[in-house]
């Protein structure tokens, strides 16, 4: 089995996050945009798919990588919304759904960046500890 995934995935990082579900019927459901945004982000995992589950402690690191706006220049950390925490929320709920790991509980070291960049998109490292 391998002991590590290292990915990019080129696309415009999605700015709505997990944490923007609406209420409807007494129940949460996610907004279209949201669901948009987690079908890219889904479609573009889906070849990336381990055979099997990783297992154990792991670390994951991401780096989401948005298109240059305003002043700001290629590596600059991006310290506006969206919260990373909130970003990698879905993330990780879908790789689960995608089998990358057994569960994101496993997770036990996470390292999540924001930058604005030249080229947009969301670089992941999954590995064994």
């Amino acid at each position: 089995m391998k002991k590590m995934i290292e990915l990019f995935l080129p696309m415009i990082p999605p700015t709505i996050t997990a944490q923007q579900h609406k209420i409807g019927n007494g129940k949460f459901y996610d907004p279209q945009e949201l669901k948009v945004a987690k079908l890219k982000i889904r479609d573009a995992l889906i070849p990336f798919r381990p055979e099997e589950p990783f297992d154990g402690a792991l670390r994951l690191i991401v780096k989401w990588c948005y298109p240059i706006t305003g002043k700001h220049y290629d590596g600059e950390y991006k310290y506006t919304k969206p919260d990373t925490d909130n970003l990698n929320k879905a993330l990780k709920d879908i790789m689960e759904d995608l089998n990358f790991f057994v569960n994101d509980s496993r997770v036990a070291s996470e390292i999540i960046e924001k930058f604005w960049s030249e080229i947009p998109g969301i670089y992941i490292r999954l590995e064994k500890l």
